[in-house]
């Protein structure tokens, strides 16, 4: 069966003969691997088309649940992200994680138009690129329902409110924000607790970062020491809640 769909490349890989296979998240069946007849110095239309970070249309036969390449035709290439080395590591960072969350031969319509939506800004933005990975985050999360609790305590469900000094309780394991009474539970119960005291700002930060679209992030940037609390919170909370962790860009991209 013949058919076609819009998609974005998330990697090559190495195949026999020196030929590439691809993997594709596809707007109409979701993240894909697509066999190819494309080489590694190949420079065709298809070619381009296949490379990582390309946005294109692509025409694949569909035989008994394993796809090939017909054709394909770059809409938007994305290569320039490759030109300069902080926004290519936010980038391969992004197609890694959205790999590792993707499920096989589901679409995720949101999930689509969200990536495009960060390479776009990704490509507008000048320096301090974290910033928008984070708010990438934070999004997924929310499009995938893995989404940290942040009006009540996870644990109770009452009302919390930041103590004397302005801080508040976020428990990893949890799942978002805890009362206090509920943290000291928690902590009887378990040798290392992975509960953070920060500021109430750090999660007025990631209700907006949930809120605005991601064209809203181009030009803004946190503070050195927010985006490395933040980082250290959320890679925490990835790896206990997904099992996500060790990606191969991290070493590149620190988050």
């Amino acid at each position: 069966m013949i058919t076609d769909t819009e998609g974005v490349v998330l990697r090559q890989v190495k195949a026999l003969g020196g030929r590439r296979m691809i993997l594709l998240f596809s707007k109409k069946f979701g993240k894909i691997s697509v066999g190819t007849s494309l080489n590694e110095g190949g420079r065709n239309k298809s070619a381009l088309a296949g490379r990582a970070f390309s946005y294109g249309r692509y025409e694949l036969f569909k035989n008994r649940g394993s796809y090939n390449l017909n054709s394909g035709q770059v809409i938007r290439s994305y290569y320039s992200l490759g030109e300069d080395l902080d926004k290519y590591m936010a980038a391969s960072y992004v197609l890694e994680l959205t790999e590792k969350v993707l499920p096989e031969e589901m679409p995720q319509p949101r999930i689509f138009s969200l990536l495009l939506e960060f390479l776009e800004a990704l490509e507008n933005r000048k320096k301090k690129h974290g910033t928008l990975v984070m708010a990438y985050l934070i999004k997924l999360l929310d499009s995938v329902g893995t989404m940290p609790e942040l009006e009540r305590c996870a644990c109770c469900g009452n009302e919390t409110e930041p103590d004397t000094g302005g801080k508040i309780l976020f428990s990893v394991e949890e799942g978002g924000i805890i009362c206090a009474r509920c943290a000291a539970e928690t902590a009887k119960e378990q040798e290392r607790p992975l509960i953070y005291k920060e500021d109430i700002g750090i999660i007025d930060i990631l209700r907006y970062f949930q809120k605005q679209p991601m064209s809203a992030f181009e030009k803004i940037a946190l503070d050195e020491s927010m985006q490395s609390r933040l980082q250290a919170m959320m890679k925490e909370y990835i790896s206990y809640h997904m099992d996500i962790r060790g990606l191969k860009s991290e070493s590149f991209f620190q988050i």
